[in-house]
């Protein structure tokens, strides 16, 4: 016999009542699995930071751009400081065996402290790029400040930049440009503090109305 599960409602007059924290919980959890990564930074007098985020999105791959949101400035922002005062960060995909670093990067610490040594994650300078990325991660993007989008309707801030160097492992390339993060061991969240595992259903090959639907092979480069 097949059970049924009970639907709950929540209107916007609902959601505006519950508690500041509950609702902050529960409205993170309703945008589904999102990215989440390492913002490494560095102001000028070379203090580092680090910083977790989980609002990244695809801008376009001609030139190569990805945004993120930063919450508002009404209060002191390390990351979003030492971005537009050096004009560089990188994104550092977290793994399994970092998450729980990751997590605490997001506490309160001082602008003099760190997130990297009170994390006990090591800062790693490469080909020159100003801002320190992650050692530990997988797979690491080097970024540059392009542009500042003031959102009007909450007071967040989409922060554009431009990729100037990827780091990634060899043998997760496939021979059609697709980067298998999931071989690179690269996790996932669902609301502000639950990590997850991927575990691939398919690649489907692309869609067209006069054919359908394959399985795409992996491919990878040797």
């Amino acid at each position: 016999m097949t059970s049924k599960t009970t639907q709950r409602n929540f209107s916007f007059v609902d959601l505006m009542g519950l508690e500041q924290r509950y609702r902050a919980a529960f409205v993170n959890s309703l945008s589904g699995f999102k990215s989440v990564a390492l913002i490494g930074t560095t102001d000028a007098k070379h203090q580092t930071n680090l910083a977790i985020f989980n609002s990244f999105v695809h801008i376009g791959a001609n030139p190569p751009y990805i945004g993120f949101i930063s919450r508002p400035d009404s209060v002191d922002r390390h990351t979003l400081s030492n971005i537009l005062e050096s004009g560089h960060y990188t994104i550092n995909h977290i793994n399994e065996e970092i998450y729980q670093q990751a997590h605490q990067s997001s506490a309160r610490y001082p602008k003099d402290i760190s997130e990297f040594d009170a994390t006990h994650l090591t800062p790693d300078y490469k080909s020159g790029f100003k801002a320190p990325y992650v050692k530990e991660s997988h797979i690491q993007l080097g970024v540059q400040f392009k542009e500042r989008i003031d959102i009007k309707t909450n007071h967040t801030i989409l922060i554009i930049g431009q990729i100037q160097q990827v780091y990634f492992p060899n043998d997760c390339l496939c021979e059609d440009g697709f980067l298998d993060i999931e071989k690179a061991k690269t996790i996932t969240c669902s609301g502000l503090d639950s990590y997850h595992k991927t575990e691939r259903l398919a690649r489907l090959t692309y869609a067209k109305t006069d054919r359908a639907l394959s399985y795409a092979k992996l491919g990878y480069i040797e």
